[in-house]
């Protein structure tokens, strides 16, 4: 037995855990599963060693509308009987007395996380383009929901999904941020006059890539994790990210130099993009524009995630990141300038 991490209250959550699924067995071990930047994530595992995973938001300096774990778990709900393999959910608390914030529990999916280069590596050979194109058709099959069909039709508005994301990680920057970056303000007016029009409404993802889901000892996508940005939208946007989190821009630091889709065998981003394309009915032209814009989301994004670690609120995990984390996002910036400028 391990002593329990920040961010979860042991007796409590066990007597609910213990109320929600019957053939639990206690004592638990709860344990931080690292690597995650937003929501915290652990690995439960009771006495007879049957595993689940909790997810609760972070401990502090949050957003109000952030970190909806109820919206996690409707959505992971609603598309587990679709073609989109997600991780059983088992319940969810929204009685803040019993952990001081929302949490859900799902069920844990065997499988492989491939998170860096170094796992890159370890795929075997003859896997490594599987995973690629199970990855790419997970997520044509994502966009080729009827969102309405399964029950997420008031997910969020249909329309201005780009539009939107530009304000509301803008406002972040201008909200949440304790420093002033002033090409995070010019790339937002450029990307908002050149913005290509939406081509219809689909689920968007919103953190699409390699990591982001369990791979099966086969290849495929065994489950899609992390929906906490999930909403109804522009599709597209997902495709940029992932090409993006692919690994074939020049000159990446940090965490963007160490993607495992970088290994030899996963192939090309432009490999990726022609299979998205013969999967998908959206037209791709406009990608260029989607792919500045991940960027630059991104780059608010970790400008956030900075913030919330000088603050001390990822629990456990390091607190400061300093020099490196602001590179990545001088990086993520002018990646983001230079896609726009050759567009």
């Amino acid at each position: 037995m391990t002593d329990t991490p920040a961010g979860i209250n042991s007796r409590a959550v066990t007597r609910w855990m213990v109320d929600t699924i019957p053939e639990l067995v206690t004592p638990l071990d709860f344990r931080l599963i690292t690597g995650g930047a937003s929501n915290l994530t652990y690995s439960v595992t009771d006495a007879t060693g049957a595993r689940f995973v909790l997810r609760r938001p972070p401990l502090g300096h949050v957003l109000a509308s952030a970190h909806d774990m109820g919206r996690e778990h409707r959505i992971i709900s609603a598309l587990a009987p679709t073609s989109v393999p997600v991780p059983p959910a088992l319940g969810l608390c929204t009685d803040d007395s019993v952990n001081g914030a929302p949490f859900y529990v799902m069920g844990f999916v065997e499988g492989l996380i491939v998170f860096d280069r170094a796992d890159g590596l370890a795929v075997d050979p003859t896997l490594r383009r599987v995973m690629a194109d199970s990855l790419v058709d997970t997520l044509a099959e994502l966009h080729a929901l009827d969102p309405d069909r399964i029950g997420l039709g008031d997910l969020g508005r249909h329309e201005d999904y780009c539009a939107r994301q530009l304000r509301r990680w803008k406002r972040q920057i201008d909200e949440g941020s304790d420093r002033r970056i002033p090409l995070v303000d010019e790339l937002h007016d450029r990307m908002t006059k050149c913005m290509p029009p939406q081509q219809g409404y689909g689920i968007v993802h919103g953190d699409y890539r390699l990591d982001n889901c369990m791979m099966s000892n086969d290849g495929s996508v065994a489950a899609v994790l992390d929906w906490e940005l999930c909403t109804l939208g522009d599709v597209l946007a997902d495709l940029g990210g992932l090409i993006m989190w692919w690994g074939d821009s020049p000159g990446a630091t940090g965490r963007l130099a160490d993607i495992p889709t970088r290994v030899d065998g996963f192939g090309t981003a432009a490999e990726m993009i022609d299979r998205y394309s013969s999967r998908s009915d959206r037209t791709i032209s406009d990608l260029p524009w989607y792919l500045a814009f991940q960027h630059w989301r991104l780059a608010c994004i970790t400008e956030g995630v900075r913030v919330r670690y000088a603050a001390g609120a990822m629990g456990d995990q390091q607190r400061a990141r300093g020099d490196e984390v602001i590179s990545t996002i001088d990086y993520l910036l002018e990646q983001g300038k230079q896609i726009l400028d050759e567009a």
